[in-house]
């Protein structure tokens, strides 16, 4: 009888955290707004870095994430319709000589020839607060939508394991540990456009 509580001790121990990794990143908030500027996203995602990504992060070797935000019109005879979207790409690496962090981000995927806005951090936790809170991120414009019409938003946070270099894509496939992704869907509110 001891011996098999101790070993559903272990099995429970090895299922622990199996069932921790499974869920790696949540939206905790999503907010939208419709302003003068056109409807706008401020979201929290929460998530810790798996440890492979967070080894690799380490070394010097470059993480992407993206995020996508797509402003669907609901329709009663098809698919919702796609009206406007916007996705935003951020590179997080760290020098290692330096101890520094380092987070780009742009409206294109990050590569040698795009313009990207650029910030250092002192410590991994303020890059990865910066990653996870989105603040007022305009994803359509007032005039994309209609009057009468419902609308609801589509959010998506994920890794972009596909500009990585190629070792680590390679290592990455099938990997539960290098897939990192979170999503949900908002009814944008209605309210009079002006």
């Amino acid at each position: 009888m001891g011996a098999l509580a101790v070993a559903l001790a272990l099995v429970c121990g090895w299922l622990a955290p199996a069932a921790v990794r499974a869920e790696v990143a949540e939206v905790t908030q999503l907010r939208l707004e419709r302003s003068e500027e056109g409807v706008l996203l401020s979201a929290s995602v929460r998530f810790e870095l798996p440890p492979p990504v967070e080894d690799a992060l380490l070394k010097g070797i470059p993480m992407f994430f993206v995020a996508d935000a797509s402003l669907l019109r609901d329709r009663w005879y098809w698919y919702d319709k796609h009206v406007a979207g916007a996705s935003r790409y951020m590179r997080l690496s760290y020098q290692p000589l330096t101890r520094r962090w380092r987070l780009q981000v742009s409206h294109e995927p990050i590569g040698n020839s795009v313009l990207a806005l650029g910030q250092s951090f002192d410590s991994q936790d303020e890059a990865m607060a910066a990653i996870q809170h989105l603040s007022r991120w305009k994803i359509a414009e007032l005039a994309d939508l209609e009057p009468d019409a419902r609308y609801s938003v589509d959010f998506r946070f994920r890794l972009d394991v596909s500009q990585l270099p190629r070792p680590f894509q390679i290592g990455a496939v099938g990997q539960s540990d290098w897939s990192l992704s979170a999503a949900r869907t908002q009814r944008l509110a209605l309210e009079s456009v002006r």
